[in-house]
């Protein structure tokens, strides 16, 4: 089993360089460092909740701390052992590693990978892996187990040296060759992709040989698709369980019922262009002019299971019609990896990742850009993701090439890639949201309307300014960029006007540029027609990063000479009033509750 979306879990500054070394040669891994002790890529301010969150999500910890730590916090979850995720304890020296759960699913394996990074060999304690070299009920990627319970069984009867035989149907058993196996015996070990129902001496691997090429008019229901999938298996007794993937056309990489199958089988959808289809013509048992005409190759549901497969798969299932759905089934004769294997849907991911710090991140933008293979922005967006950034590639562009941004994702999405087009703040305040979906709109392009898009949004600068500051968007406001460069200056001034009529606390975004130092002298004019000089006026400047300030002035005393465009510009309306607590100021906005309690 591979392991993925590894947590790295830190919990003094001593372990912090052995997980540095460790996220290098384990993809995915992010840092979790304790709050105010260790600076990782997430931040957490309890230790035992934090543990026992991961492990209740079923993400696989690796604790670089003291194992006692680790049995303590997971403790009152355990349940099932086959369900548990991998929990491993690392010396915080990179000394040891020992895999405390999920041994049989992913850890053992891990911890042979942080073994050979760390140069120390890593203490095992299962029978299986120690005697055997493998886990039988942890097989390599893309294989399942049709009796997972019969595992125990057999790998008694292997370590026993009782006679245990082999029956290869499908694909190979390379990873097994290093077990002994008898001519007869009691128990067995099965390959096959036969869908069969085994007894408990005979443990059935179903290796991924099987790629499944599928068809289907446009927004056709999912369950269509399935039942004639399932149909067709069951009527040939082949194996689900022993698909590798689902494969189509490029043109369904979007269609709901493809991905539904897919999802419902826990197998890769993959795509293929009508070119590389194409050129399975040849091999083809029912090959369509009408096909061909409508899609330029001569069979989709046929070609593309062949072309998923090895060069040397067989049509074992020709096409098979259903009212709106086609399917074929080819074999291979060794496992098939989906992902080495046409390409996937693009996915792109519009991510906010907040003003610049990792506690104001949130975590599905965290775990968007862990996803992502492609990463786009303005350089100095991404140098803000630090350690998060690394192993992606970076498409940088100037501050002022947006839409140069937004095109190279579409891009790289529709050539099925996993891309984060990173924004600071929130993707839809002033960003980039709204030009991804505005080319959509405007160019309405094939392949990027086959991509999917998500819109992670993110804490904005009016927030952190705010939160900072006190509250001073309590109540209503607006928020208003002073920049002429998309939007005539005629129409930021009626709306200065309405906002300040209206008595709203109003956010500047873009306040001043080198070349634009009127624009808030004259913003500030404006709002003075509708509220005292004294109202109060929050600066804050390079929110969560280093050199943060926060400044509170009144509207009278705002200049351009105080600002530049890494301030946020919070102007307060006539109720905004500021005071001191203690040895601090804060800044609110009532909302009119002291009134109702009276």
């Amino acid at each position: 089993m591979v392991v993925n979306n590894i947590a790295l879990v830190v919990v003094s500054p001593a372990g912090l360089e052995t997980a540095h070394d460790l996220r290098s040669v384990l993809p995915g891994a992010r840092i979790h460092g304790l709050a105010g002790r260790v600076e990782g890529d997430e931040s957490f301010p309890d230790v035992m909740a934090h543990l026992r969150g991961l492990f209740s999500a079923g993400i696989p910890i690796v604790g670089i701390c003291a194992a006692g730590i680790l049995i303590r916090a997971v403790a009152p979850l355990l349940s099932d052992k086959r369900t548990d995720p991998p929990v491993l304890a690392v010396a915080v020296d990179g000394s040891s590693v020992v895999p405390l759960l999920g041994g049989h699913h992913g850890a053992n394996a891990l911890a042979r990978r942080i073994g050979q990074a760390l140069g120390v060999s890593p203490s095992l304690t299962t029978a299986g892996e120690l005697t055997l070299g493998l886990a039988l009920d942890d097989p390599p990627p893309g294989w399942r187990l049709a009796n997972a319970a019969a595992a125990k069984s057999v790998a008694a009867a292997l370590l026993a040296e009782d006679e245990v035989t082999l029956e290869v149907e499908a694909g190979d058993a390379v990873w097994l060759s290093g077990l002994a196996f008898a001519e007869t015996g009691e128990y067995a070990i099965r390959v096959t992709d036969r869908a069969m129902t085994p007894d408990d001496h005979e443990l059935v691997f179903h290796p991924p040989v099987l790629t499944l090429g599928v068809g289907c008019e446009r927004d056709t229901p999912a369950e269509e698709l399935i039942a004639l999938v399932h149909e067709t298996l069951a009527a040939e007794a082949l194996s689900p369980l022993a698909v590798a993937c689902v494969a189509s056309i490029d043109l369904k990489a979007d269609e709901a019922a493809v991905h539904a199958l897919a999802a419902t089988l826990g197998v890769p959808a993959r795509f293929f262009t009508a070119q590389e289809l194409e050129r399975e013509a040849d091999r083809l048992v029912h090959p369509s002019e009408v096909v061909f005409a409508e899609t330029g190759c001569h069979g989709v549901a046929e070609g593309a299971a062949l072309a998923a497969g090895d060069p040397k798969a067989a049509l074992i299932v020709p096409k098979v019609k259903g009212a709106r759905t086609t399917c074929a089934v080819a074999r291979s004769p060794h496992p098939v990896d989906p992902l080495a294997i046409g390409r996937a849907q693009g996915r792109l991911y519009v991510v906010g990742i907040g003003p610049g710090t990792p506690e104001w991140r949130s975590p599905q933008a965290t775990a968007a850009i862990a996803a992502s293979t492609d990463l786009v922005g303005y350089g100095m967006y991404l140098d803000l993701l630090g350690p998060a950034a690394e192993t992606k590639s970076r498409h940088e562009s100037a501050l002022g090439a947006e839409e140069a941004r937004a095109r190279k994702a579409l891009e790289l999405a529709a050539d099925g890639k996993t891309v984060s087009l990173v924004c600071s703040g929130d993707p839809g305040i002033y960003a980039l949201a709204t030009l991804v979906f505005e080319l959509l709109d405007r160019e309405k392009r094939p392949a990027w309307n086959r991509i999917e898009v998500i819109v992670v949004p993110g804490i904005s600068a009016l927030q952190a300014a705010a939160a900072r500051a006190g509250a001073p968007v309590n109540h209503d406001f607006c928020t208003i960029s002073l920049s002429d460069l998309l939007t005539p200056w005629e129409s930021i001034e009626a709306r200065l006007k309405a906002a300040a009529a209206a008595d709203f606390v109003v956010c500047f975004y873009n306040p001043v540029s080198q070349r634009r130092q009127d624009q808030l002298p004259r913003a500030r004019d404006i709002l003075l027609t509708g509220r005292p000089g004294s109202t109060p006026v929050i600066l804050a400047r390079q929110l969560g990063r280093p050199g943060e300030t926060v400044e509170v002035i009144t509207l009278s005393e705002l200049s351009a000479d105080k600002v530049d465009m890494l301030t946020m510009v919070v102007v307060g309306s006539s109720e905004t009033r500021t005071f001191t607590a203690g040895t601090r100021s804060w800044t609110y906005t009532p909302r009119g509750y002291g009134k109702k309690m009276l």
